[in-house]
């Protein structure tokens, strides 16, 4: 499978229960279905890959292949950190309307997420910021209208998306770090 692909599926997947995904079905459920929500958090979910994927073109440029691979696996144990760490909220406290105070909100979040770090790693490890980029665009775009299409049914769910986000973080997590050791006794040599 091609970096687009891997992107988008990890993107997806690390969206499922995200900050920014809840915050739709947050503001969908008290505010309604409103199309330039979704279209905000499709836009600042590609402003976010396509920054991080850019970031990582950037750096490999500077690095060795092994290095690259050993920064790839702290990017992917940094997104079972953050899947780990930062719980989702469930009430939407936005006092207004504005599309613009939540695709800021939104794009905060969205800069330092878990689909964000592994568009990073995935960028470094096969060389392809553009594809990995495009392909957490649309793993993100996919995740932000689950959560615009299913807003109340995902809120009434709280318990299980913090098990699924802790599930998901402890396999990051443990992934990022295992493959840290085996380049590290591997390549190191």
């Amino acid at each position: 499978m091609n970096a687009t692909l891997w992107a988008m599926i990890g993107c997806f997947l690390a969206g499922i229960g995200a900050r920014d995904q809840m915050l739709v079905a947050a503001l969908t459920a008290r505010l309604g279905r409103h199309r330039g929500l979704v279209l905000m958090a499709m836009l600042t979910g590609a402003l976010a890959s396509a920054f991080a994927a850019w970031a990582s073109g950037e750096i490999a440029m500077e690095l060795t292949y092994p290095a690259r691979l050993v920064l790839a696996c702290f990017a992917v144990a940094a997104a079972g950190l953050e899947s780990l760490l930062f719980k989702p909220k469930f009430k939407a406290k936005e006092p207004t309307r504005s599309l613009f105070a939540a695709g800021l909100v939104l794009l905060m979040q969205q800069a330092a997420d878990a689909g964000r770090f592994l568009v990073f790693a995935l960028a470094l490890m096969v060389e392809a910021p553009l594809q990995a980029g495009a392909g957490g665009a649309v793993g993100t775009g996919f995740a932000v209208i689950m959560g615009w299409l299913a807003g109340q049914a995902l809120l009434d769910r709280e318990g299980g998306i913090i098990q699924i986000r802790r599930w998901a973080g402890t396999v990051l997590l443990g992934v990022g770090v295992g493959f840290a050791l085996w380049i590290w006794i591997n390549l190191g040599k």
